[in-house]
């Protein structure tokens, strides 16, 4: 099968302006790697949160925004990530940041391969059904059973240090070391899903999301290809739940609750679905608001309080008024001003 049998996606660009579309994560990028040296650690944390949640939102932009596929269970890929780093920790001395990373990654990828099979032979309202349905039991695995502390979590006794020699590296109890880390994760899952994207994959993923009939008729194994993005896609959020964790040192059943699903899919959607771009916006968007709603120096405590209904109320408001979410108010600018 050519290339050229791919459906031409709307809206595409050529490939010599499509070059400038690095500039502006390079620059975003380059001041992240900065931002430790001026900001304050209230501060630093608060960017450290936007840079796990980016990633967990690009995880998801691929299935939902490149794919068309809504799923209500990513959390479940997240959490687990997540409690595999604590799980498989030394008690009582600091873990290997690459072989955490790599389990995480891999229980996550091996859980999305399982739900993926079963629930890619549904479609639509009943894939996000079946999805949640997985999700859940994945949470209540955690929450009911002692596997991993039940509805109190477990703690990360030890933040993992990578050395080499009796010489540290890495050390994670350091948090600019750790920043830097997320740091860097972020631009590489940024950067790699960007070559996925434009790759003959990636094509293959818009194509499914455009007309998927169209394209088995082409001869694409469709379900493979869906598949092949669901356990990508959740090995990208286990990276996520890696990070949190490192971070915290804690970790929860809630992590793998609908709550969290819906939030991540509330980010792409508020920085719009269809752009890696708008999934980072839309994950600092959704973290900024809810640290701005929910401080009760800002609005005190009778608003911030209730910060669950102010931020669901902002949230339908973006989508009613900005229905490309975020990223289409840079869009529609640069359209208005190539017409000016």
């Amino acid at each position: 099968m050519h290339t050229s049998a791919l459906p031409r996606v709307a809206g595409a660009q050529p490939a010599v302006r499509r070059s400038h579309g690095w500039l502006v994560p390079v620059l975003v990028a380059v001041l992240l790697a900065f931002a430790p040296l001026v900001l304050e650690t209230y501060y630093q944390d608060l960017v450290m949160k936007i840079v796990i949640y980016a990633i967990f939102a690009l995880s998801l932009e691929l299935l939902a925004g490149t794919t068309g596929l809504v799923s209500l269970g990513h959390a479940a890929f997240f959490g687990i990530g997540a409690y595999v780093t604590a799980l498989a920790a030394p008690q009582y001395e600091a873990g290997n940041p690459v072989l955490l990373l790599a389990l995480s990654m891999a229980a996550a990828a091996v859980y999305a391969l399982f739900v993926g099979a079963l629930s890619l032979r549904t479609k639509e309202v009943y894939f996000i059904m079946v999805t949640l349905a997985f999700a859940q039991m994945a949470y209540f695995v955690f929450h009911d059973t002692p596997i991993g502390g039940g509805s109190d979590g477990m703690y990360l006794m030890m933040r993992p240090v990578l050395a080499i020699g009796g010489t540290t590296l890495i050390d994670f109890e350091q948090p600019r070391q750790l920043y830097f880390v997320a740091l860097g994760l972020l631009v590489l899952c940024y950067a790699f899903l960007a070559l996925v994207l434009r790759s003959r994959f990636g094509h293959a993923l818009t194509g499914i999301r455009i007309n998927e009939q169209r394209m088995r008729a082409a001869g694409f194994q469709t379900y493979r290809y869906k598949l092949a993005a669901f356990v990508l896609a959740g090995a990208l959020a286990g990276m996520a739940g890696f990070l949190y964790v490192a971070k915290n040192g804690v970790v929860n059943p809630e992590l793998l609750s609908w709550h969290e699903s819906g939030a991540v899919l509330m980010m792409i959607i508020l920085g719009g679905l269809g752009s890696l771009r708008g999934a980072v916006i839309g994950a600092a968007a959704f973290v900024l608001l809810k640290e701005f709603y929910s401080s009760e120096a800002l609005l005190g405590p009778a608003i911030a309080g209730r910060w669950q209904l102010t931020l669901g109320l902002t949230m339908i408001a973006f989508v009613a008024l900005m229905p490309k979410g975020l990223i289409g108010i840079g869009r529609s600018f640069n359209l208005k001003r190539r017409k000016a």
